[in-house]
């Protein structure tokens, strides 16, 4: 069986290369890399959220304070922001295997050395170890994928890539909260362990090696201050949750921006670039990244704020969160790869408006819970908004690479990656900004919510809770209905046939993506 797969890639791949037909293409060949892509891809995306989880749990059995346990969540954050912008250089250095199989092995010992620790800064310490290496797991993974398949089938099997980042963060929630409401916090972490073993036993036996592409200098510049400039923005957006004008967010923001507008200039400049800015000299590109960065706020703004709902006002457990969520993850599981086949006969405009469309429905019924809902009322809503995702957003990501100028697409999965970080950590804490300025609103028209006795007056804000929920899913469905229209502006450009994924084969083969 090992010969059998293992030499199909390699002779799949060499086809690509050399331009053969991809009519030659057999899913089957990619199964077994692609299961040591998706099983280092998951990992490292379920343990991204078990975090949460754990806090309450940590801050006794550290005798810490939460703002210090915070720091595990923000130093992995910070630590994943400032690698994404060096996976692409690197790929392109040492090749693309030896990243993949070097960041699943350090996600992997800083997942043991995490289980390990009885004091909060030897946690936070092992966490950023723990990021360093989980940062470059995706981009490069889906570089993988976009070299290894043919142009015309790219779609459906960047869907199946696409599976684990829907799928794991539910998975996470639930998994993290059975095993610290009745085991440890511990295991959170150790459940990696024969993860990352069997990701990468089958990295080294199934991901093929194809010839890396050879880099002429090296960005220092670039490789400074892009990973300042993302973690510093990421770190100021996310400290926008709890005040958009305290030192640490204006710092961030100030820091970040400086940093960002250096590297940019530095980048435009360099004769090797550390991330290749000229793409956006493409239109299709820079209006698709811009219609990505739409539906990516609107989709984690979304998913971030629901659980809240549960938690906080309905008074749901972490455990029990999960369960409620996790048809949303199922359904997104099944129909992502129904994306990628649509993707490659369609393109990405209606997959963006239908799927919009879906997620827009959904959070119109978020708009009306209340302290009467329940995880049955939900049901339908989990099960379009993870319809709308399984959609559009792989599609979205394989648009975005096709748009790119042939000459300049090696270093996209970098640029979306660092990005997206950014975009994920602003929608939080926009919500977070919205749902508390209108809680107040609403607690300052209350008299009952600003009384006395402290019992009542809490009562009251439970009471407001929904309301104050209510009002931001509608601010989140603007976003949406916003992206809807963008999305009816979306071009497809040319069908890439049979006869056109010969002719860009070679190409593609030298100028893709970090393989190596």
């Amino acid at each position: 069986m090992r010969k059998l797969n293992v030499k199909g890639v390699e002779e799949m791949a060499q086809a690509v290369a050399g331009g053969d037909a991809p009519s030659e293409f057999r899913m089957s060949k990619l199964m077994i890399p692609l299961i040591a892509l998706i099983t280092g891809c998951f990992m490292v995306i379920l343990d991204s959220t078990a975090m949460n989880v754990a806090l309450s749990k940590l801050v006794t059995d550290f005798h810490a304070q939460l703002p210090t346990l915070q720091w595990t969540v923000t130093g992995y954050m910070l630590a994943t922001a400032a690698v994404i912008p060096l996976a692409g250089w690197l790929s392109d250095r040492f090749g693309a295997k030896n990243v993949f199989l070097t960041s699943v092995i350090m996600f992997t010992v800083g997942s043991v050395l995490c289980a390990t620790p009885n004091d909060a800064n030897l946690l936070i310490t092992f966490r950023v170890i723990q990021g360093l290496g989980g940062g470059f797991v995706m981009p490069v993974a889906m570089a993988y994928v976009y070299r290894l398949a043919p142009p015309n089938k790219i779609g459906m099997v960047m869907g199946l890539l696409g599976v684990p980042i829907l799928l794991a963060p539910p998975v996470g929630l639930i998994l993290s909260g059975w095993l610290v409401e009745y085991h440890s916090w511990r295991w959170i972490f150790l459940i990696n362990l024969p993860v990352g073993i069997f990701s990468l036993i089958f990295g080294v036996w199934s991901l093929p090696k194809i010839a890396r592409k050879k880099v002429a200098g090296f960005d220092l510049p670039g490789m400074l201050l892009g990973p300042i400039a993302f973690a510093a923005l990421s770190y100021g957006v996310s400290e926008g949750a709890s005040s958009w004008t305290s030192v640490q967010t204006l710092t961030g923001l100030i820091g970040g921006g400086a940093a960002l507008i250096a590297f940019v200039a530095m980048e435009l400049r360099a004769k090797i670039p550390l991330l290749e800015l000229r793409v956006f000299r493409s239109a299709d590109f820079s209006f698709a990244i811009f219609v990505q960065w739409i539906v990516q706020f609107s989709l984690f703004g979304a998913i971030f704020l629901l659980p809240q709902f549960l938690q906080q006002a309905r008074g749901f457990g972490s455990f029990d969160t999960g369960l409620t969520l996790f048809p949303q993850a199922l359904a997104s599981a099944c129909i992502m790869p129904l994306g990628g086949f649509l993707f490659d006969r369609i393109g990405v405009r209606w997959l963006v408006v239908i799927g919009l469309g879906l997620v827009s429905g959904a959070i119109y019924q978020y708009a009306h819970v209340d302290m009467t809902t329940e995880g049955k009322d939900l049901l339908l809503p989990l099960i379009m908004a993870g319809c709308g995702m399984g959609l559009m957003m792989m599609p979205l990501n394989s648009h975005l690479i096709n748009k790119a100028p042939r000459d300049l697409v090696s270093r996209v999965t970098s640029l979306t990656s660092a990005m997206q970080q950014v975009i994920n950590s602003l929608a939080v804490a926009t919500v977070v900004t919205v749902l508390t300025s209108r809680l107040k609103t609403l607690a300052a028209a209350d008299p009952t919510a600003s009384g006395s006795n402290a019992a009542d007056a809490a009562k009251a804000m439970l009471a407001l809770a929904p309301k104050a929920f209510d009002y931001t899913f509608r601010v989140m469905l603007a976003v949406a209905l916003f992206g809807i229209l963008l999305g009816f502006l979306l071009r497809r450009g040319k069908k890439p046939s049979e006869e056109a994924a010969v002719q860009a084969a070679p190409e593609r083969a030298m100028e893709g993506m970090h393989m190596g």
